[in-house]
């Protein structure tokens, strides 16, 4: 009997080494996971933002364009006004876009939804129970 006590003790010390080896292969998994999400997101990002910036010069080159032509063509009949509806039509067009890129921004678009979603279920398998329940109490 006396051999089976240090024999469980070892067993307990085992089975808590094996579970925080699972614990820290899990964690290094999920940290893997968020780094290569972060790598895609980071690439996306740039591809968005250089064809963004692409985009954005060719317009405003055609919209200046498209402007010049407006102005020679009506300025015999609407004088100085045609500046001026042309400023109120860019001026609304931007807070538009403001309006749409605020809204993304308010949705929580730009965030790591996958990883975020992996770590809940991680922390409900380890904690036990729904994360959320216990947050609300």
């Amino acid at each position: 009997m006396g051999e089976d006590s240090p024999s469980s003790g070892t067993g307990i010390l085992s089975g808590a080494g094996t579970l925080a080896g699972s614990l820290l292969k899990l964690l290094g998994v999920r940290v893997s996971y968020a780094v290569l999400e972060l790598a895609d997101a980071r690439d996306a990002m740039l591809r968005v933002l250089l064809l963004g910036v692409a985009a954005l010069g060719a317009a405003a080159l055609a919209l200046v364009s498209l402007s010049a032509l407006l102005v020679v063509l009506l300025w015999d009949t609407l004088g100085g006004w045609v500046l001026l509806i042309l400023f109120g039509a860019y001026a609304a067009a931007a807070a538009l876009l403001l309006r749409w890129a605020s809204r993304i921004v308010a949705e929580g678009q730009l965030g790591l939804p996958v990883t975020l979603a992996e770590l809940q279920k991680d922390r409900a398998a380890i904690f036990g129970g729904n994360p959320s329940d216990r947050e609300a109490s």
